[in-house]
């Protein structure tokens, strides 16, 4: 049976992309409730997934392997934000004797204000600790409140242990899926696809977390050198934080930064702080993130810019932490074929010559 081509005029295809991204932008956020724990789920049950195996290589049933699996990932996640919270609680006796301190400050900036520019803010009858304290004490236990409006609800929190588990069980079971769905190709590539596509999927996020772990050892090494109380809670803050490009090392630094300069004697902390901040992010951007997590999946700046304002006004944080390693797979997964590399080549930053020459080498 002869093959008939319809042929669309360009304007046409133009409308027809405009009306997908229409409908796939209203779909995300509709389904928000339902998609934000489904891509966490996913991502948890990828970052677990060798756990899982190296468990069922030890003869334990693939069942209790993923129950082991979510328990840890439950555990993990519990302990880090009872740390936060009591923490950020503990604050508010750090700033009981920095109240004279911002006094002469907010005097000194009512004197410059008021000789430069004839105004007087009024700072100095403005400034004391007790904003500062109340704002701590009522949002210390608000933090488990946010990481709920995070994943969009209760249910949400409820359903990403669900789906992690269900994809760590059925994970062989949707490998045969995919064959199955593409069963006029040989079983063996579709397959060979699937487990390489998987493992870079895999080694994408281990390797973001590699890093992140790596970050909070350099900044927690760093904040205790210069004397920074609760230097862990920065250091791991900062770690975390630096999963969202751009936007999260600037306040996983302005926080350390802020909290140093209020409880401190000398601008030598703050400065200290913003200091080895720059060289860990320096040393991050150049040979961790890259060494560990490889070339192959990175984003060009634009793109990575773009994303996160898409993901951010879509799913809010939860969109900005997802959208990165989401841009990132379909970046590979856009490599697997020739139809769809210019995609890939949109993502991705330009390879250098020697890069390319590299992968034209004849086999």
């Amino acid at each position: 049976m002869r093959n008939i081509d319809f042929y669309l005029p360009p304007y046409l295809k133009a409308l027809s992309v405009m009306v997908f991204i229409i409908v796939l932008v209203f779909f995300l956020i509709v389904g928000k409730t339902l998609l934000v724990p489904l891509f966490m789920g996913g991502f948890f049950a990828i970052l677990f997934t060798p756990l899982s195996n190296w468990l069922v290589s030890k003869k334990i049933p693939q069942t209790l392997s993923a129950i082991v699996s979510l328990l840890t990932m439950i555990a993990i996640v519990g302990g880090l934000l009872s740390f936060i919270v009591s923490t950020v609680s503990s604050f508010t006796k750090d700033f009981d004797n920095v109240s004279d301190k911002l006094q002469n400050y907010a005097g000194e900036l009512d004197d410059w204000a008021l000789r430069n520019f004839e105004y007087n803010l009024d700072l100095e009858s403005k400034a004391n600790t007790d904003y500062i304290k109340t704002f701590l004490t009522e949002n210390g236990s608000s933090i488990s409140t946010f990481a709920l409006n995070t994943v969009g609800s209760l249910s949400g929190v409820v359903l990403i242990p669900v789906f992690m588990f269900f994809f760590l069980l059925y994970r062989n079971h949707l490998t045969n899926l995919i064959i199955q769905i593409y069963r006029d190709k040989d079983p063996e590539i579709v397959r060979m696809r699937i487990v390489k596509l998987r493992r870079v999927v895999q080694n994408y996020i281990i390797g973001v977390v590699k890093v992140m772990g790596i970050l909070a050892v350099l900044n927690i090494t760093a904040f205790s050198l210069l004397g920074i109380k609760h230097a862990i809670f920065f250091g791991l803050i900062g770690a975390i934080l630096n999963i969202i490009p751009y936007v999260g090392p600037f306040f996983g630094a302005m926080m350390p930064m802020v909290y140093s300069f209020l409880t401190k004697d000398s601008l030598f902390y703050p400065l200290g702080v913003i200091a080895s901040y720059q060289i860990i992010q320096v040393i991050e951007g150049n040979f961790l993130t890259p060494k560990i997590v490889g070339g192959n999946v990175n984003l060009n700046a634009f793109v990575t810019f773009l994303g996160l304002l898409v993901g951010g006004s879509i799913w809010g944080v939860a969109g900005m932490i997802l959208i990165i390693p989401t841009m990132a797979i379909l970046r590979e997964i856009f490599e697997l074929n020739e139809q769809t590399r210019p995609f890939a080549l949109l993502l991705g930053e330009e390879k250098n010559q020697t890069e390319k020459e590299e992968n034209e080498e004849p086999a």
